[in-house]
């Protein structure tokens, strides 16, 4: 795991290490887990997009932004955690269904999202002119920390203020999958794909 850098996922420490039981293994992944917890480490074991992964604790993640040199260019933009929140829940999902509940064109924003490795076309609509879907890819299970798409949390347990995605402090930008020294911003939106001003609506 250490010298991984993507989750493993029991079978596959199985299959390098042998026979033995994947109960086994993940008994020595927790029993690891722990004793890092226990002893206070700096890192940790984390299961993340079906599989096991060292991790620094978040509590050094101020000093690892300035030592990666991450600016906020790096980030997703409010447009594209909407965007890949939509393709989350409702994956397959073609870009005119996206732009339907968004108001707004979403080509800009869903090319972003797939150069990031956070979105990948899974297929084509069975409708005139079959469109492309759209779904997520285990980038976007690492990046949001989940283990799988089934713990994404319940629509229903959200509040309005949760779907605000931006705040002062900026906390749920999430860092693109560049080169973490890159200083490539790749992250700029289409100008079409800006949400629309109070004076635009107004005309």
């Amino acid at each position: 795991m250490f010298a991984s850098d993507k989750p493993l996922s029991v079978r596959q420490i199985k299959d390098i290490i042998g026979d033995v039981d994947t109960r086994v293994i993940r008994k020595l992944v927790n029993e690891l887990s722990d004793e890092y917890k226990r002893s206070e480490r700096s890192f940790e074991i984390t299961e993340v997009a079906g599989g096991f992964q060292f991790a620094t604790s978040a509590a050094y993640g101020r000093w690892l932004k300035k030592l990666y040199n991450i600016k906020q260019s790096d980030y997703l933009t409010a447009p594209s955690l909407e965007t890949v929140a939509i393709i989350a829940y409702r994956q397959p999902v073609a870009k005119a269904d996206i732009e339907f509940i968004r108001g707004v064109s979403v080509d800009g924003v869903i090319g972003n999202l797939v150069q990031k490795g956070l979105v990948r076309i899974t297929g084509r609509k069975e409708v005139i002119g079959r469109p492309f879907l759209y779904g997520t890819t285990n980038l976007f299970l690492q990046y949001f920390g989940l283990n799988s798409l089934e713990e994404l949390p319940a629509l229903a347990e959200f509040k309005e203020a949760d779907l605000e995605f931006q705040n002062k402090e900026g906390n749920n930008l999430i860092e693109s999958n560049k080169d973490h020294a890159s200083t490539d911003t790749g992250g700029e939106e289409n100008e079409k794909d800006k949400e629309p001003t109070k004076e635009d609506r107004q005309d």
